[in-house]
């Protein structure tokens, strides 16, 4: 491991890894001073306070590894204490269902990331892989409670009407907190050069993703394939509105790749990801070291590569998890 990955900031934006204390002691090896870790998808309201409840006693009883992320301040302390900093987030809004006093109710539970949409259309708006009619009326005061309470709104998996409405719409920074560009791959959940722009210059984020179907190469990608991806975003936005989001998936089989890609309907499909093969020297969370060699590789400075593996993301953080005044 480099000094510069040792002694930085290194935040995943996202990994839905299969929670349990081999993928924390992973993201120690990997060096991860913090994660936005999934802990619901489909999943209603109580089931989703079930799952905020598991994580919770796992990272209880895994504190010598790991630690709740509520604040900025949270992830600097566990980049001193040698910890990952673990940080409650949604691929979906389904679990606010129709009440936006939920909305208050999973930020206090210490949620601070909610995706609007996973890949199709709910009472929000709609994802990536159906027609798109835009943020609801009732989406938009989904915002703005996000907004208030502090909650930062993820766009990754979401329709392109329904992001620019949301981006609009917010007062406060939003983000794909996993995505990669159409420029290198054309997919319909990658973003295009106009929509990365558009987020960026209304002073949004863009986590860069590895989930190889997307990349350019597919399953052959290797790191240095996914460090000319962020490379190329950097290039379309700038170096300080991009960080990391691997989405991760470790530990999971094809079972959870099947639930995660239904849809409305029974049994109805909305994509087939195919064979999934991390790009190489990145196969684990534990290789994150090997992301920061590669950047140096390809000759970035060191203030670029400290502010893309995590100061980024912390500054972000910072702007969009301070509620605002009631």
């Amino acid at each position: 491991m480099s000094r510069l990955h040792q002694d930085g900031i290194v935040i995943d934006g996202l990994i839905i890894s299969k929670w349990d204390r081999s993928v924390f002691a992973d993201m120690r090896k990997g060096g991860l001073t913090a994660a936005n870790c999934t802990v619901s998808v489909w999943e209603g309201f109580q089931d989703t306070v079930n799952n905020i409840a598991r994580m919770k006693a796992m990272i209880r009883e895994n504190s010598d590894l790991v630690g709740l992320v509520r604040t900025t301040d949270d992830i600097i302390e566990a980049k001193r204490a040698g910890r990952t900093g673990i940080i409650l987030g949604f691929q979906n809004a389904h679990a606010f269902e129709d009440s936006l006093g939920n909305i208050e109710a999973f930020a206090d539970m210490g949620v601070r990331v909610v995706q609007l949409c996973y890949n199709t259309q709910n009472l929000i708006g709609t994802g990536c892989y159906e027609r798109d009619s835009g943020l609801s009326d009732y989406g938009r005061e989904v915002v703005a409670e996000m907004n208030r309470v502090g909650i930062m709104v993820d766009l990754s998996h979401v329709g392109a009407r329904t992001s620019e409405e949301t981006i609009l719409a917010s007062s406060k920074p939003v983000c794909y907190s996993h995505c990669l560009p159409s420029g290198l791959k054309d997919h319909p959940r990658n973003k295009s050069d106009e929509a990365l722009r558009f987020i960026a210059d209304r002073g949004g984020f863009v986590g860069v993703t590895m989930f190889p179907p997307f990349l350019r190469r597919g399953i052959e990608s290797t790191v240095d394939d996914y460090v000319e991806a962020i490379g190329y975003v950097i290039n379309l936005i700038g170096e300080d509105a991009v960080g990391i989001g691997t989405d991760f998936t470790q530990g999971h089989d094809q079972t959870f790749f099947d639930w995660i890609t239904h849809d409305k309907g029974r049994y109805r499909r909305l994509t087939d990801f195919g064979t999934i093969k991390n790009p190489a020297g990145m196969e684990t969370i534990g290789d994150f070291p090997n992301l920061t060699a590669a950047m140096e590789r390809a000759g970035w400075t060191e203030a670029r590569i400290r502010k893309v593996l995590g100061e980024n993301w912390v500054r972000v953080f910072s702007e969009v998890w301070a509620p605002a005044p009631h």
